[in-house]
């Protein structure tokens, strides 16, 4: 991409538990890491994560994990570089109450996206999709297993970032008469 076709960079986040980790009792699922490191990465991931991360990076999209769990960055990070994905950003639980709730007495949301500028954050939790106009984020709520799931996301990204940044959507050619 040069930088006259390049499109707007804009940040997608993707919370873990019942997302992107998912049970393979409930979920279609990637195929289990080979032993040993089966033992130490237990976590499963969605069919399709692979896929959906690489497809949005491609498209010029940053891909973020806004976790409120407390596993460390780098056991994230190591356990998305065995699926061969590499990840822009992350927020776990200790970075957010480090960075975002710091020391302030109210208590904020459990993820707060927009402190990291991501204007997509995908979640199965409606509570977290319920803050977003709130705090100035875009949620998209994925609950069951569904076959679409990564379609649906890349479609939903793509009118947030026509929306936040208009001059990326298509021109219409006015053919005819005005």
């Amino acid at each position: 991409m040069n930088e006259q076709t390049a499109a707007p960079m804009m940040r997608v986040s993707f919370d873990l538990d019942e997302v992107l980790f998912v049970s393979s009792k409930t979920h279609k699922t990637e195929p289990a890491l080979v032993f040993p490191l089966n033992r130490i990465f237990t976590e499963r991931l969605r069919l399709g994560t692979p896929e959906l991360i690489h497809t949005l990076q491609d498209l010029g999209y940053k891909v973020w994990i806004y976790t409120s769990s407390f596993r460390s960055e780098r056991y994230i990070r190591w356990l998305f570089r065995l699926y061969h994905i590499r990840l822009d950003g992350i927020v776990n639980g200790q970075r957010h109450l480090k960075e975002v709730q710091r020391d302030r007495k109210e208590t904020l949301p459990q993820k707060l996206p927009s402190r990291y500028r991501i204007s997509l954050h995908v979640d199965d939790e409606a509570v977290i999709a319920s803050w977003g106009k709130e705090y100035g984020f875009h949620t998209y709520l994925l609950e069951a297993q569904d076959d679409d799931w990564k379609e649906k996301i890349i479609a939903y990204a793509d009118r947030i970032r026509k929306m936040e940044h208009p001059e990326y959507a298509p021109v219409q050619k006015n053919i005819g008469n005005p």
